[in-house]
């Protein structure tokens, strides 16, 4: 019975691997294709990657991008680190019921609800403040770091919810201030989950074309955007290579924080361990 589970895990295992990462392996090779069909082979050639190099709308919207992203993130990473404090370490309060809620929207909403929510906002916010003019690069690092809040309070509630209060009621109790207890105590405990926090963030920012489009402008297309409108008109082998240099890039990060997590753990086993 084992045998014969374990190779219907597989049947349904393989197609659905197959579905996910097969386009990704071949955009591969089709970056290389000397042709500009990506239903012809004509041969090998690097010219896609020349021409995206040279691409200024591209290269414009992935710098773009990247600010945004950096930016929203370490909003993201202030506020939901304070919100996962609140959770984890003030107990009960009131009005903590309508915080979760509040917090926990962005998990489930929707990307269309958000952008539309957060574009009527902001319309509203211009309308009777006069702030934010127009919609661009600001409206979208606010979207993006808004959304991201609920996401690095769940990382740092969590890794708080593990960490016990010892160290920090022995600094509270050598009359360490709350912040001198939180920089030199929690913070450096909770830096495995601020990294994490942060880096998610980052992701979230930068993987998003639906939330951006609801909150960018005319001179605000982030790269997801610009991608998603060349793609309107078929693949071309430009997407191909930028898709490439992105696996490539995300392939590299993971082996590095592979190899820099066994070093760690090398590090942290005792000589004793270690002969044996």
């Amino acid at each position: 019975m084992r045998g014969s589970g374990r190779r219907l895990w597989a049947l349904w295992l393989v197609p659905g691997y197959a579905f996910l990462y097969l386009p990704l392996a071949l955009a591969v090779p089709l970056s290389f294709n000397d042709s500009r069909l990506v239903t012809r082979w004509t041969g090998f050639s690097w010219r896609w990657y020349g021409t995206l190099w040279q691409d200024a709308v591209l290269i414009d919207a992935a710098l773009l991008s990247f600010r945004i992203a950096v930016l929203s993130a370490t909003m993201a990473l202030a506020l939901g680190t304070l919100a996962g404090l609140a959770l984890a370490r003030f107990g009960r309060f009131r009005g903590r019921g309508a915080f979760v809620a509040g917090l926990s929207a962005s998990l489930v909403m929707p990307d269309v609800v958000a952008g539309l929510m957060l574009l009527l906002l902001f319309v509203t916010l211009e309308q009777i403040t006069g702030w934010p003019a127009g919609r661009g690069t600001l409206t979208v690092t606010l979207a993006h770091a808004s959304l991201s809040v609920a996401y690095v309070a769940a990382v740092v509630q969590a890794r708080l919810a593990e960490m016990p209060l010892d160290l920090e009621e022995a600094a509270a109790d050598l009359y360490a201030p709350p912040a001198a207890v939180f920089l030199r105590v929690t913070a450096p405990l909770l830096a495995p989950a601020l990294l994490s926090g942060w880096l998610l963030a980052f992701t979230l920012s930068l993987d998003d074309v639906v939330v951006a489009s609801f909150t960018s402008g005319p001179g605000a297309s982030t790269l997801p955007m610009v991608v998603f409108s060349q793609l309107r008109l078929g693949p071309t082998p430009e997407i191909n290579a930028l898709a490439t240099v992105v696996i490539g890039a995300v392939t590299f990060a993971l082996a590095a924080g592979g190899v820099l997590r066994r070093y760690g753990r090398r590090r942290h086993v005792m000589p004793g361990e270690r002969s044996t």
